[in-house]
This record gives structure tokens, sequence and C-alpha cells, in this order.
């Protein structure tokens, strides 16, 4: 599979997600060398006619010098408020540097509640493909200066992988301070190799995923692990790599064999899966058996209350939920019926539903195949 890295010179809807700890020195102030070379080699993709766009942390750092901090902000109040100073240092900083190298570029700020709600979902998925019609690159961070916990996507790993989605992007490319995915913690196991190519996000890869690399940013691979298997289950290919490493942009788009490569699976999800596995915040977990996760997965089906071995949280009929398996969310759909209801028709046959419920008994399926997205 590694050989067929060639097929990354053929993608052309492409997104570049940059973490804190590439854009920043250890001062914890703005690089401005690796934002020029990043700037640079986003521009040379654009000038070969291939659409960029580009999911930018940074902002509380960026914030940080103007204001003679030393250290990160700790509470959310802080936090907000030094994005605010630095929204406007970092966007302006970027204007800057594209300009000079002939492009337009545009800031977008989102939260999760730009997902979570379906006509919102809709309108960022227009904007954001209306500016790449227009030669414009996005350039998208979370709203941090408004965003409250209960609507923060949270990292920006995630927030490029919902992006991709939305836009139907060809390829993820995350910039960290890390080169790959390991075998195991480099800095721990000194023999630990790279792993060149994942043809699968199961519960192996999120076993040998580590912990956060750096202090400055939020993300660890952890999170880089479920931004791929929200880019791979929605169609899209996906890379990590060194962001410290000048032309690794080329490269990859090159086909030459740099990070840890994601395949994607076969997939043509409309809009409604789209907004299911970006947007869709669950409201409860169903936790299903191994036979049930099979005939999802492997099988396409619908979700029977018969594979249904727990229910986790409170729902209501037309919510979202998680399906769950070993610890790991294989799917994402839309519940046919409330926590209390599938409490009482787990483990059953879909011929028991109306003897236990009575009148309430009016689906077959907990969760209908068309409302329902696999993510394994």
């Amino acid at each position: 599979m590694a050989g067929n890295r060639e097929l990354l010179q053929k993608k052309n809807r492409i997104v570049v997600k940059v973490g804190s700890s590439t854009l920043t020195h250890e001062t914890g102030k703005l690089n401005y060398h690796r934002i020029e070379r990043l700037a640079m080699e986003i521009a040379d993709l654009a000038n070969q006619g291939k659409e960029m766009v580009l999911v930018s942390s940074g902002a509380v750092s960026a914030g940080m010098g103007p204001l003679g901090l030393s250290a990160r902000p700790k509470t959310i109040r802080e936090k907000q408020a030094v994005a605010a100073v630095g929204q406007g240092v970092l966007m302006h900083t970027y204007e800057k540097m594209f300009r000079e190298y002939g492009q337009n570029v545009g800031q977008v700020l989102l939260t999760r509640m730009d997902a979570q709600d379906r006509k919102k979902f809709m309108n960022s998925r227009n904007t954001l493909l209306t500016m790449l019609q227009m030669g414009v690159i996005p350039i998208i961070n979370e709203n941090d200066v408004v965003a409250i916990d209960e609507f923060k996507i949270g990292d920006n790993d995630t927030l490029s992988a919902m992006v991709s989605n939305f836009i139907e992007a060809d390829l993820l490319i995350i910039l960290s301070d890390v080169d790959g995915l390991y075998t195991a913690n480099p800095q721990t196991h000194p023999e630990a190799r790279i792993i060149p190519v994942v043809t699968e996000v199961d519960k192996h890869v999120y076993d040998i995923a580590g912990g956060a690399g750096s202090s400055i940013g939020t993300g660890g691979m952890y999170t880089k692990i479920q931004a791929a298997s929200i880019a791979t289950s929605s169609g899209v290919d996906m890379v990590i790599a060194s962001g410290g490493e000048d032309g690794v942009l080329r490269r990859i788009c090159q086909g030459e064999d740099v990070g840890t490569w994601f395949t994607a699976k076969d997939s043509n999800l409309h809009t409604k899966k789209r907004w299911l596995l970006s947007g869709g915040k669950a409201q409860g977990s169903l936790i299903v058996d191994g036979g049930c996760r099979n005939a999802l997965v492997e099988h396409g089906s619908s979700l029977l209350p018969v594979g249904i071995a727990a229910v986790e949280g409170e729902f209501h009929e037309g919510d979202i939920v998680n399906v769950m398996y070993e610890g790991l969310v294989i799917a994402k759909g839309i519940v046919n019926y409330n926590s209390e209801s599938v409490e009482a028709i787990k483990r059953h046959k879909t011929d028991d539903i109306t003897k236990i419920l009575g009148h309430e008994g009016v689906y077959e399926e907990v969760i209908h195949r068309d409302n329902l997205v696999v993510m394994q």
C-alpha cells in the first residue's frame, strides 16, 4: 500500500491543519519563518490549480506577545480575551504573507453550533465552497472568543476533519510537532518506528496513540486519530507529518513517503450523513455486541434492538446517539426511540417491540441504515 502514494498526486481539494507548536517558538511567540514557509507552500499548490484550505491554531499564542504574557492563560475567560487579540494578529500576518505570493485569503470562525444545526451546517458548507470557487483560501479557526464548553469543538484536529467532511475534500494534511504515528511513544521507546500507512482506524491504533506532545497546543496523537476516523469515514485521505520540515506539503502532494498516511474508505455520503459525522452532538450511547458490530460495519445494516447490550445517557426520539463497541465509537445515528424505550427493548427481537412498548412500537429498527453513518 505504501507504494500507492502516487495517488496523492491527484488530490485537488486539500485541507491543511497547522498546530500552535508549529507556528510558535518555545517562547510562545509566533515563528514568522515557519508561517511564511507555510504560506509559500500553500500558495504554490494553489498556483498548480489545487483548492486549498488552511485550518490554523495559534490565536491564543499570537495574542500572548502583544499582551506581554510569558505563559499560556489558564482560565476560559483569559483564553477568550487573549484569543480576541490574537485572532487579529494572526489573520493580519497570514493576509500579508499570502498577498506577497498573490493569493487572497478570508477568515472563517466556527463553533460546534455551526455544525450541529443542519441549516448552519449547510450555510458553512456553502460559504466555504463559494470561497473556493472564487479562488479564495479560507483560513479557519474555532471561534474561541465566543465558544463555551458546551459548543466547543475542542481542538483543531477535530475541526480540520469536520471541515474536510463539510467540503468533501480529497486530502487532509495535519502538520504537527511529531512526524507521524509511531509503533510506540518515541520519547520513551527509542526502538519505536513510524507507521507509514494505516488502512483501518481500529482499537489497536487508538491504543498506541500517546498524549499531548507539546505544552503549547491542545491536541495530542489521540485527537489526530479521532480526526483520522472522521476524515477516512467521509472518504478523505489524511496524512500526519512534521510541520517543522520545509517542503513537507510539496513532498506529500508529490506522493513521497512522508509521515503516516491514513487511507480513505470508499464513501459517497449524502449531506445528511456528512452532517451526522461532523456536526451532530451525541446525546447518549448504545453499546452493541460483536455480531451487531459486524452487521453494521461489514454489511451496512440497520441497528436492531437484539444487538444492543447497554444504553448510556438520556435521549429522546430523533436525537443523535453514538454506537459503541469495545469502548470506541463505531457509528452515529438518529435514534427512533427514547432511552427508556431502548432500555426496555434491548436484547429483544424486532417482533417483540410492539408487545413490550405497546402502541409506541412503530419502528422495526432502533436506527435505520439511512440515518446511520459508520465510522470503522
